[in-house]
Parts: structure tokens; C-alpha cells; sequence
């Protein structure tokens, strides 16, 4: 929903508290003061009734259309429900499961593009109010088959952010094609990484991995406040995801996907 203007109420509030003390000095005025004060006072309420209208709108109308949702960051945490974006077709909503959240998960069931970023592309649109390095994480499962190495990755990027890297202890890597270096071993390209879920236990868990034979975690860095662009394109078939998380290094991985967290608001672009 888009969130009304404090602003506005203020505005609001104030012209009517100048009605109530202009409509006090007219029992108290001569008759031509009265006249002047009257003619003040209903363009007054004119404009009450203006600022009104517009605040009723904006309670009226809800963000819609899903292109243009904006997910807020609040101390320190963004919780989105995967499917709240736009999808090419070959992208499905599933329901089935227990393990999953909201309406379910998005899994891919087009052609593979396990060398070739940037096909089926979904777009997210993150505002960061508390600046500073971020941890990402999402829930996903393995839909197709019983290997917990196939069927098991999407490909992610931060663009716009000033920094998008993974770690294991001491190892730092980039995505290829950023200029930074050393990139991983595995399938990266044109600043995408591969993410990766891992495991013999092939239903929807927490995981965030690139690099193969190597797992590090994916991080990226806001140093402004600001509104970020979060993309993801498809790369194996049967990879189902159900949520994700950006949570700040300062705060703990079970806290950050923990049940009990709201989703992150809503707001429109």
C-alpha cells in the first residue's frame, strides 16, 4: 500500500486549528472585520478540502500493480516473498508443499541456461534506509530429480550496489566481468553469480552459495541509503525458490529467517 504523508496530516491539522481560532475571533470582531475574516476562512476550507481529497486517494489506491513494488529495509532486514515480482511465462507458481510461505514458490520450467545469464529475468527493487554490508539468503528447494547437485541454482546480481562479492573465511571473490578479481570456480558472467543450494535433503531450506566444491556466502554492500535493483534470470530448470532475505552483517542468520518476521513494506515506485 503506499504509505500517506505525515506532511499532509500536519497540513491538514494545522488549517483546521487556523478555521477554529479565525471562527473564534468573529463573535468578537466588528461586522466589516467579520466579512474579511469569513472570506479568509473559506479559503481556508478550500484548501482543507483539497488536501483532504488528496490524502483520501492515497489511501485508496494500493500498489497494484507489482512492477513497481519498492521493498523497504528496516532495521536492518528485508523479508520478500519470491513470487512478489513479474515473471516471464516459463516461470510457475506451485503451491504444493508444506515448507513454504505466502502462495507459494516460483520454480523454472523453461530451457536451461546454465552458461547464459539474463533469460526470464525477474526484477527487485530494494530501498535501503540503513546503509552498510548485507548478507543474502534465500529458501529453495530441488523440483525436478533426486541429485541435490542438479536442478539447484538461479542466477542473482546487484548492479547498482556498491559492492557484490562472496566469502568463506578469508577467500573473497567477484563476479566475472566487474573488473574485480579472483572470480570463482563455476559459472559466473557479466556480473552474475551463480547461487547455489546444496545437500542430500532436497526439500526447501536456507542457502545462498556460489563457487563450486567451495561454498562462500553472497554479500552486498549499500554505502548509501538509497533504492537498489535486485535481478535474477533463470539458469537450471526445477529450481524452486520461495523467499528471500538481505539481512545486515550486524544482525545474526537466525534472526534474519526467523517465522515470525513480518515481510518487509510495501511501498510503490
Amino acid at each position: 500500500m503506499k504509505t500517506n504523508s505525515p506532511k499532509q496530516y500536519s497540513l491538514v491539522f494545522f488549517l483546521m486549528l487556523v478555521i477554529g481560532f479565525l471562527s473564534l475571533q468573529i463573535s468578537c470582531s466588528s461586522d466589516e472585520t467579520s466579512e474579511e475574516v469569513m472570506a479568509v476562512e473559506e479559503e481556508i476550507e478550500a484548501e482543507i478540502e483539497e488536501e483532504v481529497s488528496e490524502v483520501e486517494e492515497e489511501v485508496a489506491q494500493p500498489c497494484s500493480n507489482v512492477s513497481d513494488f519498492i521493498f523497504n529495509e528496516k532495521e536492518g532486514l528485508v523479508t520478500v516473498e519470491f513470487e512478489e515480482a513479474e515473471f516471464s511465462e516459463d516461470w510457475k507458481l506451485k503451491p504444493d508443499g508444506t515448507n513454504v510461505s505466502g502462495a507459494g514458490y516460483m520454480v523454472w520450467e523453461g530451457a536451461q541456461h546454465l552458461g547464459e545469464p539474463g533469460n526470464g529475468k525477474a526484477r527487485f527493487m530494494i530501498k535501503i534506509e540503513n546503509a552498510g554490508t548485507y548478507q543474502f539468503l534465500w529458501k529453495s528447494a530441488v523440483k525436478i530429480g533426486d541429485n541435490g547437485t542438479d536442478h539447484n541454482d538461479t542466477w542473482l546480481r546487484f548492479n547498482d550496489a556498491d559492492d557484490f562479492y562472496a566469502k568463506n573465511g578469508t577467500s573473497i571473490v567477484y563476479p566475472k566481468d566487474t573488473g574485480k578479481t579472483p572470480n570463482p570456480e563455476g559459472a559466473t558472467k557479466d556480473g552474475w553469480f551463480k547461487i547455489y543450494r546444496s545437500g542430500s535433503n532436497l526439500d526447501f531450506k536456507w542457502q545462498a552459495s556460489t563457487f563450486d566444491n567451495n561454498g562462500h556466502d553472497v554479500f552486498v554492500v549499500f554505502e548509501n541509503p538509497g533504492t537498489y535493483l535486485m535481478e535474477v534470470s533463470a539458469r537450471s530448470s526445477g529450481h524452486g525458490i520461495d523467499k528471500f532475505v538481505l539481512f545486515n552483517t550486524s544482525r545474526t542468520k537466525a534472526e534474519a529467517i526467523a517465522d515470525s518476521n513480518e515481510l518487509s513494506k510495501v511501498t510503490c515506485n
